[in-house]
């Protein structure tokens, strides 16, 4: 488990990167700040700022509230002479409150922040709409992008121009970080990321409690020193009632696994068990094709099964971060939510191997729960895999459904009730996507800061974290959270080692668990 960490240091690059069209982009403040500029920038300090809402046309020139002087000339805005950044095909110019705003031939507005363009609204028309709006009541919604939503004759319009194809809606909603909308027969519709597509949901306000006694968990690993018995008296004192371990149908793995899966049958405990399985062949190389990778993963799946079905196991985690496999995710920086960010000549590959798994599983026991796992803000996956689509927009493929979504969560992929949907900017509530999207259960099946951080940081985090996700137990149906991990040899992600407590993190984490109750 702990070679996959590398992704976390290519993730990294995500944090502050905003992708803009048609005025965006990069572009040092007056073009890279020459001498000239500099003299320029001094003489215009003592300009008087233009009146608030002054627009360009009629202008033909406005002043920021740093004194600044702005042009435009064949739709490119000029600051003090200089181009301001990456601009082009600029229609409007607006001084509001000192600030600088463009709109574009697309109707989208952005504000100059000193350095560079960020998407906005107009701001004539006020910020990000409360969450929960509805229109009607309201007769607009400004998203996070700064993007405007109407409803006009059963049609919705993003920015003045129909989102996608849609007809006969009664409501749009803006709810945790996305636009919804219901039609005149009662059915939700989340807004995808590409090509403004809607997406069949249920209204994604609606509680939902998932089953309690199993929320606090834990990582594992099979090939851990302690015996079964040690394991389950350490998870006791910690308050878990869950446990992750994974492992292939190897046999030294399985039966180490069934060893543990008896010691739980008997402690009252859930034992979630990670189907560590891949597409590759003995060789290294990627098998050949759909038919080839379900074949390779249903057989190992039946037997890990058909070993632990006399035990009690019914939870299973088929594969663990394939979508983030180099054969399947073209750049490890995307954060997946579209469908664009993956692989296409291989995505049948993973495909098959995650239905051969839950297939396998389901040939043994099939009354057991199969979860397919994604990371980061991989909704462009999920929904893809669900639906039945190809990553280039085909549809009409197997589709993959599932009894569980299963997620992990690392603090610099972001918060995941307000994840980043381009990796750094406006997040969603991505459980409560999940959630109005498949309608079943969501795990958190890997959770943790940075092996970088101190302890201290790392106890503070666990506090807020278990925090945010114990709070959403009752209406997000969040079944179980599980931190990595418990033992990781040294004090990179573990809690403990070698049996002894690492605090202040263990402390954090036991005093949450015992005052709070997984009910």
């Amino acid at each position: 488990m702990l070679k996959r960490r590398q992704f976390i240091g290519a993730m990294t690059a995500l944090g502050g990167s905003v992708l803009l069209s048609a005025c965006g982009g990069g572009g040092a403040e007056d073009g890279g700040g020459t001498s000239g500029a500099g003299a320029q920038n001094a003489s215009a300090t003592a300009k008087s700022a233009s009146a608030n809402g002054t627009a360009m046309p009629p202008a033909t020139s406005l002043v920021d509230g740093k004194g600044a002087t702005w042009t435009v000339s064949g739709g490119v805005a000029y600051r003090n002479g200089a181009k301001a950044g990456n601009n082009y095909d600029v229609i409007l110019t607006l001084c509001f409150n000192g600030n600088i705003y463009v709109e574009n031939t697309s109707g989208q507005f952005y504000q100059w922040n000193g350095s560079t363009w960020q998407a906005s609204s107009d701001p004539r028309l006020g910020t990000t709409s409360p969450d929960g709006t509805t229109i009607p009541s309201a007769s607009s919604i400004i998203d996070k992008t700064g993007a405007v939503w109407t409803l006009t004759n059963g049609v919705i319009s993003r920015n003045g121009v129909a989102a996608g194809n849609n007809y006969n809606v009664s409501l749009v909603l803006w709810y945790g970080g996305k636009i919804y909308c219901r039609n005149t027969s009662g059915q939700f519709y989340a807004n995808a990321e590409v090509a403004a597509q809607w997406l069949p949901c249920t209204d994604p306000r609606i509680a939902v409690a998932a089953t309690a006694g199993s929320f606090f968990g834990i990582n594992g690993h099979f090939d851990y020193t302690y015996t079964p018995a040690q394991l389950v008296s350490i998870l006791k004192g910690l308050g878990c009632t869950s446990y992750r371990v994974g492992c292939t149908a190897d046999a030294n793995q399985l039966n180490a696994v069934v060893k543990l899966a008896q010691a739980f049958q008997s402690s009252g405990m859930t034992l979630l068990v990670l189907l560590n399985l891949d597409f590759y062949d003995n060789s290294g190389k990627l098998l050949a094709g759909e038919p080839a990778a379900y074949s390779a993963a249903y057989g190992p799946a039946a037997t890990i099964a058909n070993a632990l079905k006399p035990y009690g196991v019914t939870l299973y985690e088929c594969g663990n971060e394939l979508t983030r496999d180099n054969a399947i995710i073209i750049d490890s920086t995307n954060a997946g939510t579209k469908a664009l960010d993956f692989n296409n000549a291989n995505w049948p590959i993973m495909r098959g191997a995650m239905r051969g798994m839950i297939d396998g599983v389901k040939s043994a026991q099939p009354t057991a729960k199969c979860g397919i796992n994604f990371c980061v803000a991989d909704v462009g996956a999920s929904d893809a895999l669900w639906d039945g689509m190809q990553p280039d927009g085909s549809g009409g493929h197997p589709k993959v459904r599932w009894d569980i979504t299963t997620w992990h969560n690392y603090e610099v992929y972001g918060n995941i009730f307000n994840i980043g949907t381009d990796g750094a900017g406006p997040g969603i509530d991505l459980p409560t996507y999940c959630k109005a999207r498949y309608g079943v259960p969501f795990i958190i099946t890997e959770w943790n800061t940075g092996p970088e951080q101190t302890q201290t940081y790392r106890a503070n985090y666990i506090t807020s974290q278990l925090g945010s996700m114990y709070a959403a137990r009752k209406t997000h149906n969040l079944q179980s959270v599980m931190y990595y991990v418990l033992d990781s040899g040294n004090n990179t992600f573990g809690i403990m080692t070698n049996g002894t407590a690492l605090n202040p993190p263990y402390g954090a984490f036991t005093n949450f668990t015992s005052t709070h109750a997984d009910n």
